[in-house]
């Protein structure tokens, strides 16, 4: 009891721990007004809806796992988008037990459509959004526990700042979709691969919990997109292969077991329906191309022109200066690379988004070694200056803000 008493001990909320949660109140900040500007849609609907059955009743079509079909394109968004509406309409059902007749919320008995919620319930919409906004909380928040662990606290901040003022990533979080949720399980699986490659240099009792995370991150990958089993899966495989040296021979069989983890994870995602779950390997929604057009998109956007302006400059620093090219910094950008040029053929996907997060990894290492470099003052104007450029044209790109 003692350990875990010192264990937890250790947590410390100082300066370096409030500027980044300033920044993700921030991040929040700019989601909830995006979301206080927009109206319900058929796919928050559809996604309601499918999600509230999920969790509330099986399908009224026989044969099908919810009235949407069987799920193909991330059934892990679903449930996250069905789970509050679900929960709040138990608490308000459960709070009417208290209520007078006339001042109940759900005025009828038996199921309620999500149709007819909309009427009773004023926050829907809010609802809808919450899990993803907070599933890219989490991501930063996870971005900043990488990048500062590997470059210290200002390359942790670099890159955690362009992250909350990025245009993409807010679109991903204020809408249901996959992809926030696939970029969370890839990011996490992948340095997780990193994390349980290094404990394998030593005793084996270290394995056991990084290999139980590294399962859960593979999970949810898969949960969000099947696509993203195989990606995190590969990229994760080629940088244990990389750190494991003389325990190269046991990283494959810890891949291979954490990934049929993560496929146990996603069948119970379906409810352990052995029918749905196999429809996700029938869709085609695994299947992957190459395309320069994601690229292309991203990077001539205007409202990104801080993060392209902060990526080529750390390509060249890392092209140019010998000590930035190590493995903390290499290996984002291998991901990058890998990432990109993906895109899905079976059914929508945005895996360029995956590589968002691996990409601010790499501008956070790249800038932390400049910073530390005989021009550091200079550094970190420019740095600055690129953070700065990046936050005015993400709030000016916000509706009705100015």
């Amino acid at each position: 009891m003692t350990h875990r008493f010192a264990r937890l001990r250790r947590f410390r909320f100082n300066r370096p721990q409030r500027i980044a949660a300033v920044l993700l109140v921030l991040f929040l900040a700019q989601g909830l007004w995006l979301t206080s500007r927009q109206t319900l849609t058929d796919r928050d609907y559809q996604y309601a809806r499918c999600g509230r059955e999920m969790w509330e009743k099986p399908s009224p079509l026989a044969g099908y796992f919810t009235s949407c079909g069987n799920i193909r394109d991330g059934v892990l968004a679903y449930r996250f988008a069905g789970l509050p509406l679900t929960l709040n309409l138990l608490a308000e059902r459960g709070l009417d037990h208290f209520r007078k007749p006339e001042d109940r919320v759900v005025q009828q008995e038996g199921d309620v459509s999500t149709w007819e919620l909309r009427h009773q319930l004023t926050h829907i919409l809010l609802l809808l959004r919450l899990p993803f906004l907070c599933a890219g909380v989490l991501l930063g928040g996870g971005l900043w526990w990488v990048t500062r662990r590997l470059y210290g606290n200002l390359g942790g901040y670099t890159a955690l700042a362009l992250y909350c003022f990025s245009p993409a990533i807010l679109k991903a979080c204020i809408a249901p979709s996959p992809e926030v949720l696939a970029a969370l399980g890839v990011y996490g699986a992948v340095y997780t691969c990193v994390g349980v490659a290094h404990a394998m240099q030593g005793p084996r009792r270290k394995w056991r919990p990084r290999i139980l995370l590294l399962t859960v991150a593979l999970g949810l990958a898969a949960a969000a997109h099947i696509a993203a089993l195989s990606v995190a899966a590969l990229l994760g495989l080629t940088l244990m292969l990389w750190v494991a040296e003389g325990r190269r021979s046991q990283v494959l069989p810890v891949v291979l077991a954490a990934s049929a983890g993560s496929l146990v994870l996603v069948f119970a995602c379906y409810a352990f329906s052995p029918d749905a779950f196999s429809y996700v390997f029938r869709s085609a929604a695994g299947l992957l191309w190459f395309s320069l057009d994601p690229t292309r998109r991203f990077f001539s956007t205007p409202a990104n022109a801080g993060t392209v302006i902060a990526s080529s400059a750390a390509l060249l620093i890392y092209l140019g200066v010998r000590r930035s090219r190590y493995f903390g910094n290499t290996a984002p950008l291998l991901c990058v690379v890998a990432l990109f040029p993906l895109i899905t053929t079976g059914v929508p996907g945005a895996p360029w988004l995956w590589a968002l997060p691996f990409l601010l990894t790499f501008i956070g290492g790249v800038f932390a070694d400049a910073y530390e470099s005989p021009r550091s003052r200079l550094a970190l104007a420019a740095g600055g200056a690129i953070v700065l450029l990046q936050a005015a044209f993400c709030l000016l790109s916000l509706p009705g803000l100015l």
